[in-house]
């Protein structure tokens, strides 16, 4: 396997080699074949959110449509961050997919519509007028990229995106045991199909080999459905009122808007684009290009640029918004494949996917409990990922205070909704999401709050230490002595009591 080496500059934290590099031109065969790796780590994160969103909301025939969607839109996304067009575009190996950062409130969001006497047609515009709207936050903030990293921290980051996880777990959750309002639910045999798929997963996580690792939500899936199948819950017959092709329909459902669903998801938004800078940055190491100066930081703003333009796009073209997936990065690593041009047949297959509504009309059929033993360690990953970012943090009393009340007030209003019942109902629309309050919570309490100095670490150590000898048993005319104890398994002795350095 021959590759035209472009002698692109690698990244300074990089330790690998690509068979093909990011200006490489990769066989037909090769090519396909990565692309095609790429595709099975993307598919159900590309399509999941608009399953979950279907079904929650009640949008039952729609639903093969929007999912035909979710794929067109990311492969035509996919393209345009791989082909770069114009200043949009990072010009790397990058896989646009919905992203599940907006989820909650964007259920938020279709449940206040629905409330109101809306049905489907309503709920989407609302949902797709907004989201439409809001991806220009996105647009705008990617010029000023380099400078919200002051506005937008890492604690800020990873207490959303902890949020964002943990607030998803209770709709994961009661997908398995059967889905909102089910006449089963939390039946045995409900809760056998998600364990299964649950199982599933786990045990495949487990082999060393990483191509096995990558397909294991896609295997667990099957193995549900096809079980669900056996015991007859999954019904084919609506498939045949289902047209040959999707045509796409800019607005289909029409358009409509409402500010206090725009303020929410801007805030989302605003986050987005940090957490694509940081997949973007990891592609870039990871195809051996630069992580610093200006070339890459022309390619973050491009980057980003993109990720609001292609939302806007899945907007218009009735999709919920999109993002760069993180762990196509980790496919770049295992195949050795960092050439650009793969993602033209990403694209390519994602986008001719989606125009057979076929595919998504089968999805539809996957019973909750199926797509719930999935999503329960989908969201349990998005929340993980976030307390990552914290564990990397200095975790000092401001930072802890921020992380404290930003994921309290989240995830109390979550648990607790009537609690806003007295406001003005804009207000509670606004702050009604648990991502929303949480992540005003946190950028506020960030702005707001003192840095803390290195005076005031050693004054809060002085203090303790004061306190610690002023608690500390006295023994008159009893001269020190410090025992030690070798315990089984430790590499040496440690002070009794104490603790080990």
């Amino acid at each position: 396997m021959t590759a035209k080496h472009s002698g692109s500059q690698a990244g300074p934290n990089t330790k690998h080699d690509l068979i093909y590099g990011l200006e490489d031109t990769p066989a037909v065969g090769a090519a396909f074949f990565a692309a095609l790796q790429h595709v099975l780590a993307s598919f159900i994160g590309i399509i999941t959110p608009t399953l979950i969103v279907g079904g929650v909301l009640g949008l039952g025939s729609e639903v093969p449509y929007l999912v035909s969607m979710a794929l067109v839109v990311s492969g035509v996304g996919t393209f345009i961050q791989a082909r770069r067009i114009g200043p949009i575009g990072s010009g790397l190996l990058c896989v646009q997919g919905t992203s599940f950062a907006f989820l909650s409130t964007i259920l938020s969001v279709g449940f206040i519509v629905k409330n109101a006497g809306g049905g489907p047609d309503e709920i989407l515009a609302t949902i797709f007028g907004v989201c439409f709207l809001a991806a220009f936050v996105e647009v705008f903030l990617s010029r000023f990229i380099h400078r919200l990293g002051r506005v937008i921290t890492p604690v800020v980051t990873g207490t959303v995106i902890t949020i964002i996880g943990l607030s998803l777990i209770k709709v994961g959750m009661t997908d398995l045991a059967g889905g909102f309002g089910a006449e089963d639910f939390g039946s045995l045999e409900n809760l056998g199909l998600g364990g299964l798929v649950l199982a599933t997963i786990i045990i495949m996580n487990r082999f060393r080999n990483p191509m096995i690792r990558l397909s294991a939500v896609i295997v667990g899936l099957l193995v549900g459905f096809s079980v669900a199948w056996v015991l007859g819950r999954v019904d084919f017959s609506g498939l045949a009122n289902l047209p040959l092709l999707t045509v796409p329909q800019p607005f289909k459902y029409g358009f409509s808007f409402d500010i206090a669903a725009f303020i929410s998801l801007a805030v989302i938004y605003v986050v987005t684009a940090i957490e694509t800078t940081g997949d973007l940055t990891a592609n870039s190491m990871v195809s051996s290009q630069p992580v610093q100066g200006p070339v890459y930081l022309n390619r973050i703003k491009s980057g980003v640029l993109a990720d609001g333009f292609n939302s806007a796009m899945a907007a218009a073209l009735n999709s919920l918004p999109m993002t760069t997936f993180s762990q196509n990065n980790g496919v770049i690593q295992l195949t050795g494949v960092a050439s650009r041009r793969v993602a033209y047949y990403i694209a390519g297959i994602l986008a001719l996917l989606g125009l057979f509504p076929y595919i998504g009309g089968i999805l539809q059929q996957m019973p909750k409990p199926v797509l719930g033993g999935a999503t329960l360690i989908m969201f349990g990953t998005v929340a993980t990922a976030g307390v990552k970012i914290l564990a990397q943090c200095e975790l000092n009393r401001r930072n802890m205070l921020i992380v404290a009340v930003s994921i309290g007030l989240g995830l109390g209003v979550a648990a607790v909704p009537e609690v806003l019942q007295a406001l003005p109902k804009t207000v509670q629309n606004i702050i009604g999401s648990p991502v929303s309050i949480g992540a005003f919570s946190a950028i506020i309490l960030s702005l707001f709050l003192p840095e803390e100095s290195v005076v005031d670490v050693e004054a809060d150590l002085t203090e303790s230490s004061t306190l610690a000898a002023a608690n500390q048993p006295q023994v008159a005319d009893t001269p020190q002595t410090t025992r030690t104890e070798t315990f089984e398994g430790s590499s040496g002795a440690k002070p009794l009591g104490g603790t080990a350095t």
